[in-house]
């Protein structure tokens, strides 16, 4: 007999880093999850992705267990590490804040790729570069 689900929560936690403080606690607490549970299977799950935002979408089933589902990390995440920045530019317009190389992009499309809404790795390159071009981040040539 197949499991009815109750709810599904998508959250992006910092990989290894799940506690029960806000947001994880309060948004699997109010659907009677362990969350002590949770955290032990996201942290044992992503230790060895340490320092990247993981996107996770977690069902809930009426029995109170759980599934995970990891996904990539947001491509705002990947440029700001790969163009090694705090964070994207205030006026991207105007101000420049760091530079990938077309190589670079296609390696986050490559990786991003299965998230994606395409499955065209053009697509997803163009994708990628945009976010970049919105985050005030050149992408050149090289």
């Amino acid at each position: 007999m197949a499991k009815i689900i109750k709810a599904k929560i998508n959250l992006q936690i910092s990989a290894g880093q799940a506690n029960p403080a806000p947001p994880v606690g309060p948004a699997l607490g109010q659907h009677g999850v362990n969350i002590a549970e949770f955290c032990s299977k996201f942290n044992e799950q992503t230790k060895n992705q340490q320092g990247e935002i993981i996107p996770v979408e977690i069902t809930i089933y009426q029995d109170r267990s759980f599934d995970l589902v990891f996904k990539q990390p947001p491509v705002s995440d990947l440029l700001r590490r790969t163009a090694q920045i705090e964070k994207g530019a205030s006026n991207p317009l105007k101000n420049k804040v760091g530079k990938i190389t077309k190589q670079q992009a296609l390696e986050i499309a490559k990786r991003k790729l299965p998230d994606l809404n395409t499955t065209d790795l053009n697509r997803a390159v163009k994708m990628i570069e945009g976010t970049a071009k919105s985050m005030g981040i050149e992408v050149i040539e090289g």
